[in-house]
This record gives structure tokens, sequence and C-alpha cells, in this order.
């Protein structure tokens, strides 16, 4: 038993030393990020609510509002259209990385664009937290190496429960990892710390690591459907590069608006309904809703209409897609917190910082033991084991 244990003991020690800097990454910006729909919210608030002109006023069909957006500013190339069904919220033309623009849905007027600044620094900690910074082709070896490293992750989550497990149940042994002792210094404050922040946070690590997994390998991302018996989804495909240049054009088609009113007969449960950009009229329309009646934030149901007849080609509701599928989403919203609402980003944000702080104390305590090895080469093991029992007995008498 005991040699078992020095194994996971060594295999943790080893594990967080070479993933420790990229784990310490990771940590930080996931903690940046958990927060990030509520904070571009408040930073866009002046621009996407309006206030009707009046109790029972009309809003402006899809086709007018593309017109005025047209009128307006003419050099934009919108992706995508979100109408939400807040009477106070503004409709949002989806820019790309350029950001956000938002339209008074009843006057046409823009009223403004999404805070930039913002989007541009979450977008920065984004690209740190899965690709380590890098662009273009480096980014396939910057989610290797994040990809690697949230794997090691998940080992030191697991394998920290095991060691951090006391051996005996008792007031003493349990208060010295689940409690902060103060006036601790040097290698017994790193280990407290340590011990304490793995108690309190290796459980929700273990789960926002095994999700990232689901994330970062298509082979965990096909054993979730594979496991719940469903369909394994095909890879995107790659677009070719020569439709690069229609698919910047705006299109809208002539029946936008009958299409947009064929897609909402098929539910009346939704917050927000999306439609791709641009559409054209050889291509079939799709329409996604977001707010379905479901607890998963990002729960969402589309449909797919036929711009030359209006008929339906599919309908997808949330509730009839696979159980593969909608644990896809949920691995999406556990990983942020979002799947928990407000508790569970504040709880995702707190073990992240205390992943960030186990890097911190587990490193800190790897190089004490490496100094302690270096002084036991060049002084003998008597010393050494000498200056061990008097430190341990300084940490047992610092406990009590």
């Amino acid at each position: 038993m005991k040699r078992f244990r020095k194994f996971i003991f060594w295999c943790h020690l080893s594990a967080g030393v070479i993933a420790g800097l990229v784990i310490l990454i990771m940590s930080v910006t996931g903690a940046l990020l958990a927060f990030q729909p509520q904070i571009e919210r408040f930073a866009d608030r002046d621009a996407r609510m309006v206030e009707p002109p009046e109790r029972e006023a009309q809003r402006l069909s899809t086709q007018a509002l593309f017109a005025k957006v047209r009128e307006a500013r003419p050099d934009l190339k919108p992706t995508g259209l979100t109408l939400q069904s807040d009477p106070t919220a503004a409709a949002s033309f989806a820019l790309g990385r350029d950001g956000i623009l938002y339209v008074n849905p009843y006057t046409g007027d823009v009223t403004g664009e999404s805070a930039k600044g913002v989007r541009s620094f979450f977008q920065v900690v984004t690209d740190w937290h899965r690709w380590l910074g890098t662009s273009g082709d480096g980014r396939a070896t910057g989610r290797a190496i994040t990809g690697a490293c949230n794997a090691a992750f998940l080992v030191l989550a697991m394998s920290g429960l095991y060691l951090w497990w006391p051996k005996k149940w008792t007031r003493k042994s349990l208060s010295s990892i689940t409690v902060f002792k103060r006036g601790l210094q040097g290698r017994a404050r790193d280990f407290n710390w340590h011990n304490v922040t793995g108690f309190w946070c290796a459980l929700v690590l273990v789960i926002l690591t095994a999700t990232g997994m689901v994330m970062s390998y298509q082979w965990a991302n096909n054993l979730l459907y594979t496991m719940t018996g469903s369909a394994v989804p095909q890879a995107a495909q790659p677009q070719a590069s020569g439709g690069s240049a229609n698919q910047s054009a705006l299109e809208v088609p002539a029946n936008l608006d009958q299409l947009l009113s064929r897609a909402q007969e098929q539910t009346t449960q939704w917050d927000s309904i999306n439609m791709r950009l641009p559409m054209r009229s050889d291509s079939p329309a799709s329409f996604t809703f977001r707010g379905v009646g479901e607890w998963n934030p990002i729960a969402s149901s589309q449909v797919t209409i036929d711009p030359a007849t209006t008929e339906v080609v599919r309908w997808e509701p949330y509730s009839s897609l696979s159980l593969g599928r909608r644990l896809r989403t949920w691995a999406r919203t556990t990983h942020t917190g979002e799947a928990g609402r407000l508790p569970g980003q504040i709880i995702a944000c707190i073990a992240s910082l205390g992943g960030g702080l186990l890097v911190w104390t587990g490193l800190a305590l790897a190089w004490r033991r490496f100094r302690a090895w270096r002084v036991r080469a060049r002084t003998g093991e008597a010393v050494y084991a000498s200056a061990q029992l008097a430190e341990e007995g300084a940490q047992q008498s610092t406990y009590k």
C-alpha cells in the first residue's frame, strides 16, 4: 500500500512540475472568463437596451431593419442577426470578430456597438486559455499543449483526492486539510495551503477538466456520444477558399419576413432567435431559437426552411436531440460554470483560482524537495535526517 501511495505521489509531482506553468495560465484565464457574459452585457448596457416609443409599438420588419443598417453603415458585412423576445432589447447584428452592432427594432436607428475594449480583452484571454496566445498555424500546437496539460490537471486533481484523503478521520487530521492555519512559514505554509485548497477545490476541478477533455479531444467527444448510444456527428468539412468572397456579401431574401414568421410558428418558447447571414435564395434558411424552456442556458432548437416554398425542411427541437448532443452542450456550460447560473460561475471561478494556488504551492513544495535533495547529497543522510526531524517536530507543534 505504501508503494502504491508513493507511486501515485511521484506521478502527481511529475505531472505538476511538467505541466504546472500551462495549468497556471489556464487557471487564471479560466477565472477571468467565468463572468464574461455578465461583464460584456454590462459594458453594452446603453446600446443593447431601448425604450419602445409607445406601449403598443410595433417592431420594424427584418427587411426594414436590414435596409436601415445598409443605409447607416454600408461598410458593414453582418454574419448574423439576433432578435429578442424582450420588448426593451435591441436587435443585434453580429460582425464576426469586430463585435456587435445594436439597432433599435422600432425605429431602425443604430444605438451603438459592443464595447470593443472589453471584447478585445476577453478575446486575448480566450486565446491564451485555448491556444497559449498563438495564432494562425501555431494554434494547432497551442491547442495540443493545452489539451495535454488539461489531461495532466485531471490526473493531478484525481490523484490529489487520493493523497489528501485522511488515513484516519480524526478532528486533528481533518482540520489539517480543511482549515487554513495562521502563522505558518516556509514548507509548512505551502503544505497547508496546498492541502486545504486541494480538499475544497479538487472535486470541482475534476469536473472542469473532465468537461475540458470533451472539448479538447475528438476521441473524448466521440466517446460521450458512444457511451450514450448516440450517433457520432460528422466533423464539419472546411470550406473552399474560393467561396469566401460570396459569403462576405449581405444578401437578404425578398420573403425574409415570411420565412421568419414561418419559423416562429414552430415554437412560442424562446428568448432569442438568430438567423445566419448571408442568406441566399438558392440555399435553405436556418433559424436558431435560444431559451427554449430548458435549464441549460445554451439549449437551442433549430428550424430549416426552403426559401422558395417556405416549407419547413427540418425542425429540431432541443428535446428531440439525442442524449449525446444534449450532454455535449452540458459539457460546454459545465466547463464555464454557466450550467449552475451565477452560483455555478462563482464556484467555477473560485475553483480556477484555487487551481492557480495549487500550482504555485505545488511548485514551491517541489522546489523545496529538490533543494533538500541537493543538501542531502552534499552533507549526507545523517545531517539531512536530523534536519527533517527537527522540521517535522516544528510543524507538528504548529498544527496542535
